[in-house]
């Protein structure tokens, strides 16, 4: 997966398949992007592999870092 090509989705990027917020975009070899929630990423994404130019995954985004204490 990489970011190289995109910029950091926003809150506005929606799941295709639920309406949630969107931490995962796939830009297929046909020219459509889909977007998922990490749900529905986990679920749908191994079997875009072969059918995607590249996969943006920012999952990572939804584990909070700790508040520094200052």
């Amino acid at each position: 997966m990489t970011t190289a090509l995109a910029p950091e989705m926003t809150a506005a990027d929606r799941c295709d398949r639920c309406g949630a917020q969107a931490y995962i975009r796939a830009r297929l070899v046909s020219g459509g992007e889909l977007f998922f929630c990490g749900h529905h990423g986990r679920e749908f994404v191994p079997a875009l592999r072969d059918k995607a130019v590249d996969i943006v995954d920012e999952t990572d985004r939804l584990v909070e870092s700790p508040a520094s204490s200052n």
